[in-house]
């Protein structure tokens, strides 16, 4: 996967740091629904429900079940920080 068409998704937690990476897209559960974040989105500042976090690098699909949280997407960078 090119990594200009990538953006970087990090995930924390009150207490760690539970992803730092490239990926291709991400799914959150927004509060007022689902919502996929793809490289160039406008920037946006959301809160999440309880829900998975599905995320996409290369060809490999994975997901984090997440109770809330809120998200901040700003030039090809997803910040999140989660209750898990």
């Amino acid at each position: 996967m090119d990594n200009t068409a990538d953006i970087y998704l990090d995930i924390t937690s009150p207490d760690t740091s539970l992803i730092g990476m490239m990926v291709g897209k991400v799914s959150l559960p927004g509060r007022a629904g689902r919502f996929t974040v793809l490289p160039g989105h406008a920037p946006m500042i959301s809160s999440l429900s309880e829900g998975d976090i599905e995320y996409t690098a290369g060809r490999n699909t994975r997901t984090l079940h997440v109770k809330s949280g809120f998200v901040e997407v700003s030039e090809n960078k997803v910040s999140v920080c989660v209750e898990i």
